[in-house]
């Protein structure tokens, strides 16, 4: 039977599924309306596809060292509420999500949600997301990974609580100073690790803004040029990881106790649980008012 673009239509309107989902359920029921709509049910695509578009904004970082030592990865799985996020059923999927990460080092999130969730598995991630979806109800998004893969260098990782994750790369070292540093990009929040780092945009930005500050005073000109250059190398040390001074010793920088142990920091992952996700704000006298209304 042919499959019409008003039948696909319908279908979308009927379960709230995305198109391309929507027809091929269509194709696979013989293009039997309730057939299909029985079969996104069973596989909690109709379902998982509703909720997508909820603000996912909770959730967990996980960061975990491979076997070997030598890899580490860093996930964040998104959900609705901090209560999902305790669930044993999503922190299962989020540890499994994290060991398919680590054993197959996919190149990006599409990839990894077409992988396999366990070896041997015909169930994809994706599918196995659909299914927790519909268990618990809430949408549940893997929203980003890293996995950091390292030859004969130094792995640092820091976890505060499930919210916060960090992973440093260094080069020399131990892993007790890596750790020292993750701990430490945790608390402080660094841009980047060094100055020749620090995004051109950015640097331009703030110039513009000290020097508008600057102007402002009604100092000379040879005094506003020496305010900007003293403001701007105290905001570079404040934004960079290497000038900023170190949360368990304020009296040395990071930079300092790297240099110290003939270490260099290479990189560094923070990730913030909902960092960057615009929450909705709710208002319940409103959303019991707007039931109230719609009731009469």
């Amino acid at each position: 039977m042919q499959i019409t673009a008003s039948m696909v239509k319908e279908l979308r309107e009927r379960t709230g599924a995305g198109m391309m989902e929507c027809k091929k359920a269509l194709g696979e029921a013989g293009g039997d309306m309730d057939l299909a709509i029985e079969n996104m049910r069973k596989s909690g695509a109709a379902k998982a596809d509703k909720k997508a578009g909820r603000v996912a904004a909770e959730g967990v970082v996980v960061a975990r060292a491979s076997e070997d030592g030598k890899g580490v990865a860093i996930v964040e799985v998104n959900c609705e509420t901090d209560f999902v996020a305790k669930d044993e059923n999503f922190t299962g999927f989020v540890s499994a999500v994290v060991d398919r990460v680590l054993a197959s080092q996919p190149g990006s999130v599409e990839d990894l949600m077409a992988m396999p969730m366990n070896d041997g598995d015909a169930k994809t991630v994706e599918e196995a997301r659909q299914d927790l979806v519909a268990k618990i109800g809430e949408n549940i998004q893997v929203r980003r990974f890293e996995n950091i893969q390292v030859a004969g260098g130094t792995i640092g990782a820091y976890m505060h609580g499930a919210r916060i994750g960090v992973v440093v790369d260094m080069k020399g070292g131990d892993e007790a100073l890596a750790k020292d540093v993750a701990m430490h990009v945790a608390a402080s929040r660094p841009v980047c690790v060094a100055e020749s780092d620090v995004p051109a945009e950015l640097l331009e930005k703030e110039k513009e803004i000290l020097i508008a500050q600057a102007q402002d005073s009604g100092k000379p000109a040879e005094i506003i040029e020496k305010m900007i250059q003293g403001r701007l190398r105290k905001y570079l040390a404040e934004i960079t990881l290497v000038g900023q001074p170190f949360v368990k010793d304020p009296d040395q920088t990071v930079g300092k106790l790297v240099s110290g142990a003939d270490a260099e920091v290479l990189s560094f992952i923070r990730y913030e649980v909902g960092e960057g996700i615009e929450k909705k704000q709710e208002n319940f006298a409103e959303e019991v008012m707007a039931q109230v209304k719609a009731s009469e």
